[in-house]
């Protein structure tokens, strides 16, 4: 009888701390999903934030500029300007439709070693696309490394930053135009950033804004 006892007790005594670790077990998943949905709302609202500050970021406006549809890449190619002394390839460029618009356009210089890829998007106003490099356009930008730096600046009269790698030699120039049309000069075996101003100086952007 007594031995009938001792193992009613110890397989209630089992359910139990079985019971337990159920209950802390599906407690732990009750507090990651919290933590998970916590985590993705707040990450959703930094993005919201990030694309509403963009206006500002690059002097107003364009926070209530409704998507559109992108120009055609060919007419990007017709802003593709010559530069001393370097041999310009010829320009490719590609148009999307899904699962959000947006075209580009680039081309390639070189001269010897040196190579400078200089591209254009159109993002159509798709804050998607331009929320990334909201933190680039904030006045004041800038990060210094023991290699190089990157900071926001002017680019042909534009809002923009660059970034230099002197360990590499390589360096990039970027520029929000007509806060939609993003301009990229990057550039390799090269002396400093002075060659990408010049390229961005060649560039018409009042042509480039006002793009249809």
């Amino acid at each position: 009888m007594k031995r009938i006892v001792a193992l009613g007790l110890t397989a209630a005594l089992s359910a139990a701390c079985g019971s337990k670790e159920e209950k802390q077990a599906e407690q732990a998943q009750q507090q990651a999903a919290q933590t998970a949905e916590k985590g993705a709302a707040e990450a959703a609202k930094g993005l919201e934030q990030m694309a509403k500050g963009l206006e500002a970021m690059a002097g107003g406006g364009s926070g209530d500029a409704k998507p559109v549809n992108p120009v055609s890449f060919r007419d990007m190619q017709a802003l593709f300007p010559d530069l001393d002394g370097w041999e310009k390839a010829k320009p490719i460029g590609e148009r999307m439709s899904s699962p959000f618009s947006y075209s580009q356009a680039e081309v390639a210089y070189t001269k010897g070693d040196s190579r400078l890829e200089l591209k254009m998007v159109d993002s159509g106003f798709n804050q998607l696309l331009l929320t990334p490099y909201a933190m680039f356009l904030q006045a004041g930008y800038e990060k210094e490394t023991s290699d190089g730096y990157e900071k926001s600046t002017t680019v042909n009269g534009q809002p923009g930053w660059e970034k230099w790698n002197a360990a590499g030699k390589d360096g990039e120039l970027n520029a929000l135009v007509g806060k939609r049309f993003l301009v990229r000069i990057e550039g390799r075996q090269i002396e400093d950033t002075k060659v990408l101003h010049d390229l961005a100086g060649r560039i018409d952007m009042g042509k480039l804004a006002a793009l249809k």
